[in-house]
Formats: structure tokens, sequence, C-alpha cells
């Protein structure tokens, strides 16, 4: 990258104006060089990466500074799950072309995020496409050498736990498009707003990563939905589960939508974009757990049980039948 001045390309100049203010690390040195540094401080570094495309996880009419948020707070999700401090992150933006007032807003949803998560921009790269607009963010965490927590480790007997509600997402992105959700909640504003909210900017559980570090045998996101997620999770420890479906979290409006047909609960269980956290927590870890949640403002439930096997996962309703699921989780492919 070159500062701006003689020679400064278009490119040079965008990234100075709204993006250089968010490299407060000094290791980014504020963007003027082809890379940055990031100390480790003796912790291992988490590494994590995800994009975001236009007309796949945002609507091209959403809020530049929320289309941000979710691209920062996607990676931040998994950050969090893997009970690792944000450190960092490096942004690509592929741009249809340079909007002032679409990158002042970004930016500044970008920036508030940075600030607020701990989370200083490192570097990146603006291209040019002619196709949709894409972002995609690396992020880097820190954690205590060999404390990462993994997918694996989950042991039977453990209980699975979930923070905040499941499903809102999907109900969210339903009403954005006119659909049986909009319909349904026609005569609830603040539902339909919560529900699109929760669409448009996820809300990462880093508050967690240290009770998830001091109490959790495994963990994950909820990125592509909670019945597939689980059954990621159950996989990679060599275990299966069982989970009572009352016991799953709903939002009052997803719980309104349920109620009036418009929304059934395999939907809700294998809809994407929850990103929660899903884990595997001890029978004497979990009271620790929730008062700690309890403190950081995050909601935990605990949904069912490990168990011993590697057949899938069984969601089990209030009279012990099995929920049948013909989809488990959102696939792009």
């Amino acid at each position: 990258m070159m500062p701006p001045g003689a020679g400064a390309s278009g490119e040079d100049s965008l990234i100075a104006r709204y993006f250089r203010p968010l490299a407060t690390d000094p290791g980014a040195f504020a963007l003027g060089d082809d890379a940055a540094i990031l100390k480790a401080m003796g912790d291992d570094i988490v590494v994590t990466t995800d994009a975001i495309v236009e007309g796949v996880h945002f609507l091209p009419g959403d809020p530049p500074d929320t289309i941000a948020q979710k691209a920062l707070r996607v990676n931040l999700s998994d950050l969090a799950a893997k009970a690792a401090a944000p450190a960092g992150f490096v942004l690509t933006l592929a741009l249809r072309a340079a909007d002032d007032a679409w990158l002042a807003s970004f930016a500044r949803g970008l920036g508030a995020d940075s600030s607020r998560f701990g989370c200083p921009l490192l570097g990146g790269d603006t291209v040019s496409t002619p196709g949709p607009l894409m972002i995609s963010i690396t992020a880097f965490g820190r954690v205590a050498a060999g404390q990462m927590l993994r997918r694996s480790g989950a042991k039977p007997g453990d209980r699975v736990v979930v923070t905040g509600t499941v499903g809102d997402a999907m109900l969210g992105l339903d009403i954005l498009k006119g659909g049986a959700v909009a319909a349904a909640l026609a005569d609830d504003a603040a539902a339909r707003e919560l529900l699109v909210g929760r669409y448009r900017v996820p809300q990462p559980r880093n508050a967690l990563a240290q009770a998830l570090r001091d109490h959790a045998h495994a963990a994950m996101d909820v990125s592509d939905g909670l019945a597939g997620d689980l059954a990621k999770l159950c996989m990679a420890s060599g275990v299966s589960a069982v989970i009572d479906i009352p016991s799953i979290p709903l939002s009052a409006a997803a719980a309104t939508a349920l109620a009036r047909r418009a929304v059934g609960m395999e939907a809700l269980v294998s809809g994407g974009d929850d990103y929660e956290i899903l884990c595997a927590i001890p029978e004497d870890g979990f009271d620790a757990l929730a008062r700690a949640a309890g403190i950081a403002g995050v909601a935990v439930s605990s949904i069912g049980t490990v168990i011993a096997g590697r057949s899938a996962p069984r969601f089990l309703d209030a009279q012990g039948r099995d929920l049948p699921l013909s989809r488990l989780a959102y696939s792009h492919f």
C-alpha cells in the first residue's frame, strides 16, 4: 500500500480515507506497508476466516454499516467458540464501484465494532468486481498455549448447551423477503424488527470466551444451523447426543411464528446465521458457566445430553418422539 500523495492510486486514496483510521495497532504500520506484525505475546495465535457475499449472506439493500458488522462479527463468533480473545483482522473488499456514501457508512460500522470488540484492522486489499459485492475477513485471536477449545472433546454425560436463541436469523431473512413469517407477524412491528436485526447483525459471544475455556469440553459456533452443527461437533468428538426440543431456546418472536404455523421446528433448528455458541459442558461445570454467562448478560440453555455412540443426534419432542429432519443445516453446495 502507498501513502496518499503523488503517485497514489484511487485504491490507495480509498484505503487512506476510509480504512487507515481503523488501523490502530502499531503492527499495522498505518496500512503503509505490504504486511503487518501481530505479536504472539507467548500465546497461541488462532486464525479464522469467513466471507460474506451479496445475495447469499446479505441483501443488496441492506445498510452498509450492518454489512460491515456482520462481516466482522461472524469471524468474532468463531474466535469466541475457540475461547480466544480477538487480536486483529485483515479485510478483503470486492466492490463494483467506489461509492463514497456507501463506503463511509461501511467504515463507520466496521470501526465501531473494531473498537467495541478490541479487534483492530491490520491490513487487507480492495479490488473491483463485476459480480456481487463480497467482503472477506480473516481474524486473529490469542489464547494461552494449548488452550484453544476444539469441536472434539465432548464426552458422554456432558450437557449440550447453547447460548442465546435459535432460529431468529432465518426468520429475519424470511421477513426481508416477504415470506410467510412476514405475513404471520404483520401485526407486530417490534417482533419483525428484532428478527431482521438478528439476521443483519449477529451477536458474537466473546464475553464468554474465558468461561468456555474454563468449563467446556468442546465448542463451535452455530453458523449453518443447530442440528447440522451439533452433528459436526458430535462427529469430531466420536459421540452422539439426545436433544430435548422443548428446551431449545426461542425468542418470543420465533415462538409466535411457530405457534401461528408460519414456520416449523425443523426449519428453526436447521436454518443458518444464528452465530450462537454450541458447547459440551460437564455436569459439574454447568452452574459455573451459567453464573459467568449471567454476569456477561448472555443467556445459556441446557438442551440435551451427549451420549456414547456414533449415530446422528436425536431431537425428541415433549412426548419423546423423534423430529424428522430432512435437512440438517444450510449448505452452499
